[in-house]
């Protein structure tokens, strides 16, 4: 470093180190995208030197101005085209402001253009790792005059200036300087808007408007509210809470409930998160975006970071503070970051137990949730292979055991399972009703085997996705192959025998015999209806297979069910159509191939119900004219 005399005869001028010319041409020219970036790098360069104060304060019984206010102060002048930054923080002695500007070798330097290297000269996450945030003023600035005073007693007041060029003047100031440091940027000509007292407010209010100490802009408080999260739970009313919200957030709705935690391990986090009191999902509005701002001590880092949550919570507002985080983490983008991934990971982890906590104490606020939010809950099933057990407990659904719009967990359902039930039943359905109405439910009710009601599209899904629940299958009451035992209470006399059975299940798969119809069995699972269709491919459901089909082309061909029709031996209509198909053939056919129908109806796996109108019609004209022969034979 070289130096040289001027006209002031205590000012020098120094020549910045080689590497410092490349951090300067590095930053000006490459490094960011938003220029909006040097007032927040500056101001939480403030707030850094004020909170040093602070702790020197406790320790240090004489220091200059010890009466002083700790706060920072900006002013702009659009006439001469400046912006000044002041604070009353710390300050710094020459051989300080010499290290931490000058050389800037106590900041990394060389390691920072050594990352530069390494992660390429485009990469924005690196600047306040190393210390040289100062610099990105020069993306702005023309000239920068800085002038420091430190807290020490006796300390000299000291003027450092540059253009940003390649080298700085360093002098003993005019007169004497307030403690800290003031900072005056003659700002370019085509940046000269950085001067005007509304484009810096709203740099102020974006990035700044949590730092701790007092901060104005032109005389007007701007940091008036305070950073909510930092504060104790106890010392916050319901009302703050709320209030907090909607000032945070944008919203003009009550919150449903909110999130208030800290923690030291893994990583040091602040946090408060609401949850919304309506899913603007669930009301037809488009995706939701992620709305949780990401802080570092106080100072924004991003609005709406993407990764810094799963993303079915992406219904989630509110803050989140890491002061592990470097500040810069993300100027402008900060996906690939390792700690932010455990910053997911972590909070998603601590939301789940907050829902779980709130399922116990407030079971109908949980409801609410419910209501509003399940749908992302199941995404999550679906999506999010690390949190899928975690959220199970959380599902909720109706049951052939509760009342109806009664909702049960997983958990009370294996309470009340049977003695040596293995599986967890349930059946998807459009609602309660046609679930309670179809043939399904009865031989599990005959057996006082619980249910669980899914009447959700995305249910089947969410099933298939968890697969168990305790170590026990969840299994479709509606699949093929289910051995539930013998049930009392079954309509009609006895069950056909053994022979006549197997004829008539012959019998009716060649004359009936869509290619789908994989097989025609006697069972033992129901009770009052003839016959029920059982989807014998428990990977396809019937919603799973509408969905499908809804996608359009030809996919619905690839979805065609694989049928297994299971006929009651013990029912009168099986007993009448046994005997029909040696007497009347023809008409038995019509008989089997609407009970085939009516099956699949019930199952929602019926395609084209248009010819079921003609063969009722047929099957009515032929019973009417089995009638009226009757009649007539009686009359006789």
């Amino acid at each position: 470093m070289s130096s040289e005399n001027t006209a002031d005869a205590t000012a020098t001028t120094h020549s910045f180190q080689a590497e410092v010319r490349q951090v300067l041409d590095i930053v000006i020219h490459s490094l960011y995208k938003d220029r909006d970036i040097f007032i927040r790098e500056l101001v939480s360069n403030a707030s850094d030197a004020l909170e040093k104060l602070r702790h020197i304060q406790l320790t240090e019984k004489d220091v200059h101005q010890a009466d002083a206010p700790r706060e920072i102060t900006l002013t702009t002048d659009d006439t001469a085209g400046t912006l000044t930054i002041r604070d009353t923080g710390v300050g710094m002695t020459r051989e300080e402001l010499v290290e931490n500007i000058g050389t800037i070798a106590h900041s990394g330097t060389k390691a920072f253009l050594q990352a530069i290297k390494e992660k390429g000269g485009g990469n924005e996450n690196l600047i306040g790792q190393f210390g040289v945030g100062f610099f990105s003023v020069f993306m702005v600035a023309g000239h920068v005059t800085l002038h420091t005073r430190s807290w020490r007693p006796g300390g000299e007041s000291l003027c450092w200036e540059s253009d940003g060029s390649g080298t700085y003047t360093l002098r003993a100031a005019h007169a004497p300087e307030d403690r800290g440091t003031r900072i005056t940027i003659r700002l370019k000509p085509e940046h000269k808007e950085y001067a005007t007292a509304d484009r810096v407010k709203n740099v102020l209010v974006r990035y700044s408007k949590y730092v701790p100490a007092p901060l104005s802009l032109n005389g007007e408080k701007l940091n008036t509210q305070q950073a909510l999260w930092l504060k104790g739970k106890a010392d916050i009313s319901v009302d703050e809470y709320k209030e907090f919200y909607k000032f945070q957030c944008h919203a003009w709705d009550e919150p449903l409930d909110w999130l208030h935690f800290n923690a030291d391990a893994p990583l040091l986090i602040n946090a408060l998160l609401y949850i919304p009191g309506s899913n603007v999902e669930k009301n037809g509005f488009s995706r939701q975006e992620p709305a949780v701002a990401l802080h570092c001590r106080k100072v924004l880092i991003e609005e709406a970071p993407k990764g810094l949550f799963p993303e079915w919570l992406r219904f989630l507002k509110g803050v989140v503070d890491s002061a592990d985080i470097p500040l810069n983490i993300s100027r402008e983008t900060m996906q690939d970051s390792a700690l932010v991934q455990k910053l997911n990971q972590v909070l998603a982890k601590r939301f789940i137990k907050h829902l779980e906590e709130l399922a116990r104490r407030d079971s109908a606020k949980y409801e609410s949730f419910w209501r509003e939010y399940s749908r992302n809950l199941k995404e999550g099933i679906v999506t999010d292979a690390v949190h899928r057990d975690a959220l199970a407990p959380l599902l909720r659904y109706e049951s052939s055991a509760t009342d109806a719009g009664k909702l049960t967990t997983l958990s009370e359902y294996v309470d009340r399972m049977k003695p040596g039930q293995k599986e967890i039943y349930y059946l998807a359905g459009p609602g309660r009703d046609s679930i309670e109405s179809g043939p399904y439910l009865e031989a599990f009710k005959a057996r006082s085997i619980e249910v669980l009601y899914l009447t959700d599209a995305t249910d089947d899904f969410v099933m298939s996705h968890l697969g168990s629940y305790k170590e026990k299958p969840l299994t479709a009451a509606d699949q093929a192959d289910l051995d539930l035992g013998e049930a009392d209470g079954t309509t009609g006399g006895g069950a056909l025998s053994e022979k006549r059975l197997k004829g008539l299940c012959e019998w009716i798969k060649s004359e009936l015999g869509p290619k789908n119809l994989d097989a025609v069995e006697a069972g033992k699972r129901l009770v009052n209806s003839p016959a029920v269709a059982l989807n014998a491919d428990k990977f396809m459901t019937a919603t799973m297979r509408r969905m499908m089909q809804a996608m359009g082309g030809n996919g619905g061909a690839d979805a065609t069910p694989r049928i297994k029709l299971e006929i009651n031996p013990r029912h009168g209509l099986i007993h009448k159509l046994d005997a029909l198909r040696d007497g009347d053939p023809a008409f038995a056919k019509l008989i089997a191939a609407q009970i085939l129908d009516n099956a699949l109806l019930s199952a929602g796996l019926l395609d084209n119900p248009r010819g079921m109108t003609a063969r009722i019609y047929e099957i009515l004209e032929g019973a009417a004219g089995r009638a009226a022969a009757n009649g007539k034979r009686e009359e006789g």
